[in-house]
């Protein structure tokens, strides 16, 4: 079983950064692929990105590529989203998963141990 709190989230100026941060509970978090989805009210849970178990490889939807970087310390049990140059469609909810199935999905369906979320609002 593992539990995911995501933190770090608020407002911020298009332009700007915020990293938000997964903590997760349970001694196989290390095992896992992580992925980070957004969700705005009215539309699908969106896939932002993921990363490997071991942290070396990280994939992204073309919406967040090279805005967006995906980090994860193993050691503290914590996966982070560093978010720069923000956009205002990048306001949502913003949760971490863990993906049931490791690194072959991207669907909000494959994904479990939801956390509650943190919301991110960019302003124009």
């Amino acid at each position: 079983q593992v539990q995911l709190v995501e933190s770090g989230g608020g407002l911020a100026q298009a332009g700007g950064s915020l990293r938000l941060s997964c903590a997760a509970s349970g001694r196989t978090f290390s095992a896992y692929v992580m992925a980070w989805f957004r969700q705005v009210p009215g539309k699908e849970r969106e896939f932002v990105g993921r990363i490997s178990p071991g942290g070396i490889t990280t994939e992204y939807a073309d919406s967040v590529e090279g805005r967006f970087t995906i980090s994860r310390d193993n050691a503290k049990n914590i996966v982070y989203l560093q978010m720069n140059s923000l956009k205002p469609e990048d306001t949502a909810l913003y949760y971490c998963a863990v993906a049931r199935t490791g690194w072959a999905g991207k669907t909000p369906r494959e994904h479990g141990y939801w956390g509650q979320g943190t919301q991110v609002t960019v302003s124009s």
